[in-house]
């Protein structure tokens, strides 16, 4: 009903319509790039509208306006910031570890000799990641950042490396971050080689809407490696 006491309907080709100004509201899709200027420097907050305001020619009186919530009466799903938190997580493409190894599966390592063990850094391997996600009038942006990296090296043993681990060069023997002995070769192994999973522990926190939390996630990745043993031929 609107001011006049007419009865008018809750919803037109103009949107939902607003009792407190006689207005419908319709939510701009595609909403305008966040350097338009018709965001006031409010971007990612709110959203825009377009309005269309009663009088002698429906869908008069109106145009474009933001706000940082949704008017009244304006008929939007409602979510929760958790639930943009989980949307602005997934838009970070989080994934397991980029395996840098020194005993690639091309190649053939030693036992007794340390293996390097290192993973690419990048914003969806190891971090930091920031997203946001947004619905009309509620705007949550969360930050991730890899925290340790578990190496199951396949022979029953698992390292965990509080850090990205060093990428091998030229002399190196023993990694200064992350590396594994193997005690024994992987002959018997599936394809005679053991297989490598690296999980990084992802943790998330995030907040907006009023609210924040943290939350843990993992994601992994894996490769093989084949070891063998040193032979010395004894002549004489």
């Amino acid at each position: 009903m609107d001011l006049t006491g007419e009865t008018v309907p809750c919803r037109s080709a103009f949107g939902w319509f607003n009792d407190s100004d006689d207005c419908y509201y319709g939510l701009l899709d595609p909403q305008p790039p966040g350097d338009d200027p018709l965001w006031q420097g409010n971007y990612p907050s709110g959203a825009m509208y377009q309005v269309s305001c009663t009088g002698p020619l429906p869908g008069t009186n109106g145009g474009w306006t933001w706000l940082p919530t949704p008017p009244p009466g304006f008929g939007g799903v409602s979510v929760t910031p958790a639930e943009l938190a989980s949307r602005a997580v997934d838009r970070m493409q989080l994934v397991g570890p980029a395996i840098g190894i020194t005993v690639p599966p091309d190649r053939l390592g030693l036992v007794g000799v340390p293996v390097w063990l290192w993973t690419e850094v990048s914003p969806t391997t190891w971090g930091p990641n920031s997203a946001t996600a947004s619905v009309p009038g509620l705007s949550v942006t969360a930050t991730a950042q890899v925290q340790e990296i578990r190496w199951d090296m396949g022979d029953g043993n698992a390292v965990v490396c509080p850090n990205a681990g060093t990428p091998w060069y030229e002399g190196g023997i023993e990694s200064p971050t992350c590396d594994h002995i193997y005690e024994q070769p992987s002959v018997g192994q599936p394809d005679d080689a053991y297989t490598v999973t690296a999980t990084s522990t992802w943790d998330v926190t995030w907040s907006g809407g009023g609210a924040s939390g943290s939350l843990t996630l993992t994601r992994s990745s894996s490769t093989t490696v084949r070891i063998g043993e040193l032979q010395v031929l004894v002549t004489g």
